[in-house]
């Protein structure tokens, strides 16, 4: 059998503000003014949620809507800042949740929560994120 250190996948995803997108619903902006950006994430079922680092956070105008304590990967705790809501994208499917802010954090981390409510998994053999029941998609938009 083979002994590994520990799978680590990378996967692109794609982050919204959501409140640009109820203020499009409002019709109070236009769609290409969503704030978005595509990142390389770390792919981190030890992490619960999403975390990302302050130059996300500013370029998604995210703001800070409480703090909370964190256990780090190290096993040190921190108190650390909660975002407002983030669209988090994979390919056609689409969740909604806050993000932890960690000011210094070198990598995105997709964590289980969102991982979860994408219907994804990680595949160790394909080292990838799939789908749980394929690839196509869970649900239309109305």
């Amino acid at each position: 059998m083979r002994q590994t250190k520990g799978l680590i996948v990378f996967e692109d995803i794609t982050l919204k503000n959501a409140g640009d997108t109820i203020r499009v619903e409002c019709g109070l902006i236009k769609e290409p003014e969503i704030r978005e950006t595509t990142v390389r994430c770390m792919v981190d079922t030890g992490a619960w949620t999403l975390v990302i680092n302050e130059e996300v956070r500013s370029a998604l105008g995210l703001k800070i809507k409480g703090r909370r304590k964190s256990t780090l990967a190290n096993g040190d705790t921190a108190i650390s800042d909660m975002s407002e809501p983030v669209e988090v994208w994979w390919k056609d499917r689409s969740m909604t949740c806050q993000a932890v802010v960690l000011p210094n954090a070198t990598r995105v981390l997709l964590g289980a929560i969102p991982l979860e409510d994408m219907d994804l998994m990680v595949d160790p053999v394909a080292e990838k994120v799939v789908g749980r029941h394929g690839d196509e998609a869970l649900y239309t938009l109305m």
